[in-house]
């Protein structure tokens, strides 16, 4: 790996997702986190450098969303939303080959915690208001631009909180764009960009074991731990069935006929494989997930303790929230409690409108010949907040990479990255949507 020294002569965008990065924003759930105030008032002294007003909103201490509005040409048009969010998840510093906080570019690239989830569109979005505003000229249509707290955690004290505190920061407008969508894959050889038109449902859920307390060199018939443990087991190896929504069985289709495929002779999974690199978060799409991510039991070698606990990570397609929470709790049985810290609903809306036909013209614009494909995402956005104002919501951080970049790995992953000519390229293509949309 080789670096390269800082120069004053980097763009804007990665100057910016740069000085991001160095603030640890790190939201570890649960109401614990380093707070996003500081980097957001580092965007709102840029927003304000531009001529506009930014209103700051503190949830609780440390804990600050920001919002202003950027006058459009055409006052006749509805609003648009652009947002992004300024936490991150922690990074074990150990694990990485660079300071997950470093902000370093080394290899082309930018490397740290949040470098695509999501300081990357942040930046981005900032850039390219710089290159509009300071120009001289303004968005076809009005722009509500945020930047969230909280959106690791479910967006309790972010977007969720302004949603229902101030929902009137959000009046006039009735779509939003934001993360996870726009980025490019590698279908044999052919680059496609995916924009997300919709994502799964989210339930974070507790289960809860009891038992009888004792030494451990005894016989327990009545262990928590293994009571838990087998619940965990059961819930973690479950195989849940495919099922196609609207958005999966479009692209699944446009994927196969792309790769000269007979969609009828390959199953669901073997197209959704085929996508490489992307198949992480397509494959994911295709059925509810069920996966264990923390246990809590115990506190001495040698006692068997009265209670165990687990964090289950439930993703549901849209619409089927109450069957899967029914199932899983035919699955665990009575004898384990369930209790559900954060659930949020799923969306999905349609591949079409003017919006998207501007996203699809706009990116094949900058990369003539290229396919643009909805899906649907795995994980969540903030977008899910903005629904229950009426808002319609998509992911369009555009981003065109190397085939050999595996993307979805750096979400959430060690050695976060994202290349600079990708930071560039979206910058450009955000730019020229806001001009035309």
């Amino acid at each position: 790996m080789t670096s390269s020294p800082e120069h004053a002569e980097l763009d804007l965008t990665t100057r910016i997702a740069r000085d991001l990065i160095r603030f640890d924003t790190s939201n570890y759930g649960e109401g614990r986190s380093n707070g996003e105030t500081p980097a957001a008032e580092y965007l709102a002294a840029h927003l304000e450098r531009l001529g506009l007003t930014v209103q700051s909103f503190d949830s609780e201490p440390g804990r600050t969303s920001i919002v202003t509005r950027v006058p459009g040409r055409d006052a006749s048009k509805p609003a648009l939303v652009v947002h992004g969010h300024t936490d991150v998840v922690p990074a074990i510093a150990a694990d990485w080959s660079v300071d997950p906080f470093g902000g370093d570019i080394r290899d082309g690239m930018l490397w740290g915690r949040g470098a695509v989830d999501m300081k990357n569109m942040d930046a981005m979005v900032v850039a390219a208001l710089d290159r509009i505003l300071s120009s001289g000229r303004q968005p076809e249509r009005e722009l509500v631009v945020a930047f969230f707290a909280d959106e690791e955690a479910g967006g309790v004290l972010g977007s969720h909180y302004l949603v229902h505190e101030h929902p009137q920061l959000f009046e006039g407008a009735t779509e939003a764009i934001s993360e996870v969508g726009g980025y490019s894959i590698d279908l044999d050889g052919k680059r496609a960009y995916l924009v997300q038109t919709g994502e799964k449902a989210l339930i974070w859920m507790k289960l809860i074991a009891r038992g009888t307390a004792g030494h451990g060199s005894q016989v327990n018939n009545d262990n928590a731990v293994t009571r838990l443990a087998r619940a965990v087991a059961t819930i973690g190896s479950r195989e849940w069935p495919v099922h196609l929504t609207a958005t999966t069985r479009q692209l699944l289709d446009r994927v196969a006929a792309l790769l000269g495929k007979d969609p009828q002779k390959l199953s669901a999974d073997e197209i959704a494989i085929a996508t490489g690199t992307a198949s992480r978060f397509i494959s994911a799409t295709l059925r509810t997930t069920t996966n264990p991510t923390g246990l809590t039991a115990g506190y001495k070698h040698n006692v068997i303790p009265d209670r165990a606990e687990a964090l289950i990570d439930v993703r549901v397609l849209p619409g089927h929230e109450d069957e899967v929470l029914a199932e899983i709790r035919e699955l665990i049985g009575d004898d384990v409690e369930i209790v559900i810290s954060h659930q949020d609903i799923g969306l999905e809306t349609t591949f079409d409108g003017e919006l998207v036909d501007t996203m699809v013209a706009t990116l094949q614009e900058h990369d003539p010949g290229a396919e643009v494909l909805p899906y649907l995402l795995s994980g969540g956005t903030d977008n899910k907040a903005l629904s229950l104002l009426g808002i319609r919501g998509f992911g369009f951080a555009p981003l065109q990479l190397p085939p050999t970049l595996d993307f979805p790995a750096m979400f959430h992953g060690v050695d976060e990255r994202v290349p600079l000519e990708a930071l560039g390229f979206g910058t450009d293509v955000l730019t020229d949507l806001l001009l035309r949309y």
